[in-house]
């Protein structure tokens, strides 16, 4: 079965002027273009294509691939509003994600990144975007263990912490007590389960157990930067002598330390060691195909 607004491989039915047509089953057969068309691919082919829709809503193939499909939550730029209709995002796609009035949570204008859920809407059958986020999580118990590594999109603040996505289907919580650097609504990033609470509420950490410990390490390695003109010549392959006599630990404590500071974009690993970063970044500057 050949899925709307996501990557399918389908064969090869027939060679047209325009393209080639692939057998979308139960979405008819479905054009591949010209441009897409990889050289020596003949009747039978299998190919590897995402299906969306073009300008009349027809299915249509092609090989490019969005930065997001149908079934995930996903941070994407506004482009254009019109004020009768909706707005329309940036999705990698030649032809713009279409978010409805009906589904934006709050007034949006071009330019803003939103978070959004990407759908197949049931009434037009078109592949739309939706910032009612609450509709498209699990309702299904968590069951991740504690201290797993999981996927998490932040999309709000509250007094507590920062609320995210965990794994593209659950909410979780990162603790404001617990965090040393800013999050931005939109931003992706890697974190750990601290516990699955028992009315399934999720709280999460960006350092996995056992970081505490290096944290105060980690602060003196900073301070030392600081002091020695923001670079230090110590990194993973330094040895365990050399690390102890500069910072009294192990090796061990040592990379951990740097990892975290490494992960928090605090500092730049070098062939020689490790600086202070020049410019903080752009949390939501993606790299595009």
């Amino acid at each position: 079965m050949a899925n709307l607004g996501q990557k399918n491989t389908l064969c090869v039915l027939r060679i047209a002027r325009q393209g080639l047509y692939l057998d979308g089953e139960n979405l008819g057969d479905i054009l591949l273009p010209n441009q897409y068309v990889k050289s020596g691919t003949t009747v039978g082919s299998m190919v590897e294509v995402f299906v969306t829709c073009d300008s009349e809503d027809r299915p249509i193939a092609m090989t490019r691939m969005p930065f997001a499909s149908v079934g995930e939550f996903a941070t994407l730029q506004v482009v254009s509003v019109d004020p009768q209709m909706g707005a329309f995002l940036d999705w990698g796609l030649n032809k713009d994600l279409f978010l409805p009035i009906r589904e934006q949570a709050g007034r949006v204008r071009r330019g803003d990144w939103v978070v959004v859920h990407i759908l197949v809407d049931e009434r037009s059958r078109r592949i739309i975007a939706s910032m009612r986020l609450n509709r498209f999580l699990s309702r299904e118990e968590p069951t991740y263990r504690k201290g797993e590594k999981v996927n998490l999109l932040i999309i709000g603040e509250t007094d507590l912490g920062y609320e995210a996505i965990v794994e593209n289907a659950h909410r979780g919580l990162l603790y404001h007590t617990e965090l040393r650097i800013r999050l931005f609504h939109g931003q992706k990033t890697e974190g750990y389960v601290k516990q699955v609470r028992e009315d399934g509420k999720i709280d999460l950490a960006l350092d996995p157990a056992g970081y505490s410990r290096v944290r105060p390490l980690a602060e003196r390695i900073v301070d030392e930067l600081k002091a020695k003109g923001g670079r230090l010549p110590y990194d993973d392959s330094s040895t365990p002598e050399d690390i102890r006599a500069a910072f009294s630990c192990s090796k061990k404590a040592f990379k951990q330390a740097i990892g975290a500071l490494y992960k928090e974009r605090r500092i730049v690993m070098l062939e020689n060691g490790i600086s202070l970063p020049i410019d903080p970044p752009d949390p939501l500057v993606r790299r595009r195909a």
